[in-house]
């Protein structure tokens, strides 16, 4: 644990655990990397550990019987993965992957620790439930968007948010599509309404935010 320190200051939930606690983290858990595009978790494994991501960005996403992706959520540095949580307490696969989108530094509390920290530490196992709450509260939001929320208003917003401070965003319609829950073909009919409206210009697998207060304006009217 030497190379990163004490990592529970990182986290706000086990930031806030007693150090007892805290400490019998620090012993129980181990550092592990990832490089930039390996599958950290996959539908066909059962978790084994509990799972705190340092650095990094991990996506997660499900792909559909058809073969559609639709992205869930992303874990950033300073979260832990819910989808992992609930995979271990119910025992059950995965249903979704998880893709590290940069080297990904995590924490992982094996099975064996989770399970006697939840049943005798109850500030843990009130941290534990705490976060899981939260990101559930986001995957209803992602039901929400996907099944009444206006695509050219997604659009938009995953534009900005994926562009941040800059004026491009690397990404294909496809991964875009990804991205919202939705078609290829509608994420290209709607960037090209954009384009014609002048928000946006685009080139193979570059999008360039050339009215940004436009997008913003778009991105609030929902």
């Amino acid at each position: 644990m030497s190379s990163i320190g004490d990592w529970t200051e990182r986290f706000l939930g086990t930031r806030r655990l007693a150090r007892p606690v805290r400490d019998r983290l620090l012993v129980e858990a181990r550092v592990t990397q990832y490089a930039k595009g390996q599958v950290i978790f996959d539908p066909h494994h059962i978790p084994d550990s509990l799972m705190f991501l340092v650095e990094g960005t991990i996506r997660v996403s499900q792909t559909s019987d058809n073969g559609r992706d639709i992205v869930l959520y992303r874990v950033e540095a300073g979260d832990s993965c819910v989808l992992t949580t609930a995979c271990m307490l119910a025992e059950e696969a995965y249903n979704a992957e998880g893709l590290a989108e940069t080297p990904v530094t995590a924490v992982v509390l094996p099975r064996p620790a989770f399970d006697r920290l939840v049943a005798e530490e109850p500030e843990f196992r009130s941290f534990v439930f705490a976060a899981y709450s939260r990101r559930l509260i986001d995957l209803l939001r992602v039901v929400d968007d996907v099944a009444f929320g206006r695509i050219d208003v997604r659009l938009a917003e995953r534009l900005l948010a994926l562009a941040g401070e800059a004026d491009e965003v690397v990404s294909t319609h496809q991964q875009l599509a990804s991205e919202l829950g939705s078609a290829r073909e509608v994420i290209s009919r709607v960037l090209q309404d954009f384009q014609r409206r002048e928000l946006i210009s685009q080139t193979r697998g570059h999008i360039r935010l050339i009215n940004r207060a436009g997008l913003v304006t778009l991105a609030a009217s929902a």
